[in-house]
């Protein structure tokens, strides 16, 4: 497959939807990396498990996919000197609940889902991991019963704190500061308790200036009063932060040993959320398990495109046996694109492992390749009209096409001359037959049609039109081309018969009666106004039509449009109102509407004028003369005219 066809048949939209579905960012991923397979086996263990999943979901809708968020940071970080950060334990305990919340889930699904129940046995329940975690943080932190050192230092920092506080408010609240004071009130810079001055007080005041406010008339000091206070507060803290890294390496030590047992689990759990995207998709879609092979049979019952829902309609049709060639015909916007990319777009769905939403007694090959020329493909940046850049990808299909492609060719040979057109498009559907490629083609061309009708392999399909509503059905009927729905069309709007009759004649070189299904007298009267021709108007036209043709006589002298070159006339005129005249001593016909009398042959040549002169060589005069006095058998004269 190459990124083309992936676009032309509009399958990133496809994962697009499949995307909606998942509910973790690591099962989006996977869902974006959805990538065919050739591998019948493969494919066919993918759509089961899509079936059993499926089923699960009408038992029970709600699965327990989640807890999966941080997980891929936590793997990257294990094992390479890196302690966990309580959060990231946290996250890690919710996705163990998680865990073990799938396990219970599947746990009663076995009889109906043999086969997704048993990948939870792949999650290791890791209780004694869940639990110490559980025991050592809360709220993503390191709670403070994680170690009696870390409850005992903590106990000692809010003590100490205490006792800073309440030092600090007795000096605020002294008449010693009550001068010096902006207002009463404690705050904290850096994390150490400061009361605030008046600048013109700063010297008042012994202790350390940790801030000033914007305006600069006020300092945040440190007075050395509760210095030795805040001393004891830090170097507390200090004590915490070492404990609690202590006990965050424990923990990180007990997961890194439980490492390839929490890859395997986040691994399994991502399936899941990836598998079950799937399922939920295929409810969506109304989607089934279609039948498999690799002979290049294709069968559709009931299919849908999946991006036009509802409004689609629906496909039904058969490659039968001995047939790998379908040419598609039919009306502009009957349908026929539609059809082929909804074939191509299913078959590479398929081999995603993807359900389709067509009966499941549908049966579709594998295809290695799935080539494609559908649409415009105009190219402004190469300078590429239509028909030269399809063409520039019919090569690249030619020489990638093998026994086991799909080729999708809509309106092959279009955009050129439709003579020329229809001679390569054939030629090409030819060399992509005896490549043994499975061709889905649609034309315009009825020569095509044709061409199928009497080529082994071969066969004819053509969409529907319903002509008492002028309107296509969307519906492909397989075994014969389309009709001319033009004439039919032409004629249901009120063409009178004859006006058809002679175009089906001029397009196909054989008689065909049509009849008006008109009864009403009036309307028959209005209809045969179309070809009625009056008769005096007939002759008279008739009449200037002679008339329009100028008489010319032997040895006039006359002008030749467009070059202006000077000739005389020799014959004519015939029929169609060409003259043979002598230009520069070759003879030519010229149309008399290119013809300008120059002068007469009675003002050039005496009445007894001899024209054989002008109009015959030398030695033909020579023979002539010879003739008119006896008969000689060896004697040949040529005219040429």
């Amino acid at each position: 497959m190459n990124q083309h066809t992936f676009t032309t048949l509009e399958f990133q939209k496809i994962k697009d939807i499949i995307a909606t579905f998942t509910l973790t960012k690591e099962g989006k991923e996977k869902i974006e990396s959805l990538t065919p397979s050739t591998n019948k086996k493969q494919i066919e263990a993918w759509l089961d498990e899509v079936t059993e999943a499926a089923t699960i979901l009408k038992k029970s809708a709600s699965v327990p996919v989640h807890g999966l968020d941080g997980m891929e940071s936590l793997l990257n970080n294990m094992n390479k000197g890196v302690v966990l950060r309580a959060d990231q334990l946290a996250k890690l305990s919710d996705f163990l609940d998680c865990c073990g919340k799938m396990r219970r889930y599947m746990k009663d699904k076995t009889y109906f889902a043999p086969r997704v129940s048993s990948y939870v046995d792949a999650i290791d329940e890791l209780p004694e991991l869940a639990a110490e975690i559980i025991r050592c943080i809360r709220n993503s932190r390191v709670d403070d019963y994680a170690s009696k050192e870390l409850l005992k230092i903590r106990k000692q920092i809010g003590i100490q704190e205490e006792r800073l506080k309440d030092k600090t408010l007795q000096l605020i609240r002294s008449n010693k500061y009550k001068a010096y004071l902006q207002e009463q009130v404690v705050s904290q810079r850096n994390g150490r308790y400061v009361i605030p001055i008046k600048k013109e007080y700063r010297n008042k005041i012994k202790g350390t200036v940790l801030d000033t406010s914007a305006s600069g008339s006020t300092f945040f000091i440190e007075p050395e009063e509760i210095a030795q206070y805040q001393d004891q507060v830090t170097w507390l803290l200090a004590d915490e932060e070492a404990e609690v890294q202590k006990v965050l390496g424990y923990l990180t030590g007990l997961v890194e040993d439980k490492e390839q047992q929490i890859s395997l689990a986040i691994e399994t759990m991502v399936h899941y959320d990836f598998l079950f995207a799937k399922a939920k998709y295929s409810r969506s879609i109304n989607g089934s398990k279609v039948r498999l092979n690799e002979s290049g049979e294709i069968e559709l019952i009931q299919a849908r495109h999946p991006l036009l829902g509802e409004k689609a309609i629906p496909l039904t049709f058969k490659m039968e046996e001995g047939h790998r060639a379908l040419v598609i015909t039919g009306p502009n916007t009957g349908g026929k694109t539609v059809t082929i990319k909804t074939v191509g777009l299913l078959i590479l769905m398929v081999q995603c492992g993807l359900h389709i939403p067509a009966s499941e007694e549908s049966c579709l090959s594998i295809f290695e390749r799935i080539l494609v020329d559908i649409g415009d493909g105009q190219s402004i940046t190469e300078n590429l009209s239509t028909f030269s850049s399809r063409i520039v990808n019919i090569i690249d299909i030619l020489k990638e096409t093998n026994h086991r492609t799909l080729t999708l060719l809509d309106e092959l040979g279009s955009g050129t001359d439709p003579g020329e057109g229809m001679g390569l498009a054939t030629a090409i559907l030819e060399t992509l037959y005896e490549k043994g490629a499975v061709i889905l083609a649609t034309t315009h061309y009825s020569e095509i049609k044709d061409f199928a009708e009497a080529h082994p392999g071969f066969i004819n399909g053509s969409m529907e039109f319903d002509l008492t509503t002028l309107s296509p059905t969307y519906r492909l009927t397989i075994g014969s081309g389309g009709e001319s729905q033009a004439f039919a069309i032409a004629l249901k709007l009120g063409i009178h018969p004859k006006i058809i009759e002679r175009a089906h004649h001029i397009t196909y070189k054989e008689e065909k009666q049509y009849t008006t299904e008109i009864t009403d007298v009036w309307k028959i009267r209005d209809l045969e106004k179309q070809v009625i021709i009056n008769k005096y108007q007939h002759r008279k036209r008739a009449q200037n039509t002679e008339l329009r043709v100028p008489t010319y006589h032997q040895g006039d002298n006359v002008k030749i449009s467009p070059a202006n070159e000077f000739g005389i006339i020799y014959t004519g005129p015939d029929q169609q109102g060409n003259y043979i005249v002598q230009i520069h001593g070759e003879k030519v016909s010229v149309n008399h509407k290119r013809i300008t009398l120059y002068i007469t042959a009675h003002e050039l040549y005496p009445e007894d004028y001899d024209f054989d002169i002008i109009f015959q060589s030398k030695e033909n005069r020579k023979k002539s003369k010879l003739l008119s006095k006896r008969h000689d058998e060896t004697i040949t004269i040529d005219y040429k005219e």
